[in-house]
């Protein structure tokens, strides 16, 4: 999600709830997401997995930004869209773990913990490396259209 902040463009991202990613900042935000089912249409998962992340709604026209594949070997397909929300108003879906580790007790984690506007500088330095190039994809197609 994109909007026009009081400073200019400004891009929606999450940072990645539970234990692991607790204390880390830079490199680790993301863009909401998550799998697309099999027989899934793949914008039809962006915007369910970004409702379940982020309890916000994704509406079109989308901006298409392409696929990345990531270290993992992992392919991401990403779509931009303008919409407005309130982080503070967020709502996460939640996962279970077991933690501490080798404790045998599981507990729930929200999915995203917390999600943020940031300029598309700051979004660079802050989104896991991998998933940059999806910042500079919506920046340029935004350009192309003004």
């Amino acid at each position: 999600m994109y909007r026009q902040g009081p400073s200019g463009l400004e891009v929606l991202l999450a940072h990645p709830g539970g234990p692991f990613w607790s204390r880390k900042d830079d490199g680790a935000w993301t863009l909401p997401k998550g799998e697309c089912g099999e027989d899934e249409d793949p914008l039809a998962a962006a915007q369910r997995e970004f409702t379940e992340e982020t309890g916000f709604v994704a509406c079109a026209p989308f901006v298409p930004l392409g696929e990345l594949r990531q270290k993992s070997g992992k392919r991401i397909l990403a779509w931009g869209c303008r919409g407005d929300c309130d982080p503070r108003l967020l709502r996460s879906n939640l996962f279970e773990m077991e933690w501490p580790p080798k404790s045998g007790k599981r507990q729930s984690f929200p999915e995203v913990d917390r999600a943020r506007w940031f300029a598309p500088d700051e979004a660079r330095r802050k989104v896991i490396p991998g998933q940059a190039p999806f910042i500079d994809r919506l920046v340029e197609a935004l350009s192309a259209r003004s």
